[in-house]
């Protein structure tokens, strides 16, 4: 028998990567719908970009194709952190670029948004 927290993981799995999900969209406004007015993201060079900058660039990649790669998810765990937000990390591998990443998503009755998300390049393999 699932438990909550195992739908709660499988729910975010099917959503992870975020922003390279079909079923939940590609266009902007989708990502609008998928993160909260707050939402911020730490990239993998350590900068800090504001909602708005992650939008208008995913909006760029999406036009160019990126989004489309092959990515492969792999030590995938989520965690509570309350009784509606959900620590995700996992490893990306995006061809040889390797990252951790972090995703804090909250549930707010069925849908889910992204709080914040973080990607640390993997510089030694390990």
């Amino acid at each position: 028998m699932a438990t909550e927290l195992d739908e709660v993981r499988a729910a975010l799995r099917r959503r992870e990567p975020i922003f390279h999900c079909p079923e939940f969209g590609h266009a902007r406004a989708d990502f609008e719908h998928m993160t909260a007015a707050a939402f911020h993201e730490v990239g993998a060079s350590g900068r800090r970009y504001d909602r708005e900058y992650v939008l208008a660039m995913l909006e760029e990649r999406h036009r160019e194709g990126w989004l489309d790669e092959a990515l492969e998810v792999e030590d995938f765990h989520c965690a509570p952190l309350d009784g509606q937000a959900y620590l995700v990390t996992y490893t990306l591998h995006q061809g040889q670029r390797i990252t951790r990443r972090a995703t804090i998503w909250r549930r707010d009755g069925e849908v889910w948004k992204i709080l914040y998300h973080q990607g640390t390049l993997v510089l030694d393999g390990s």
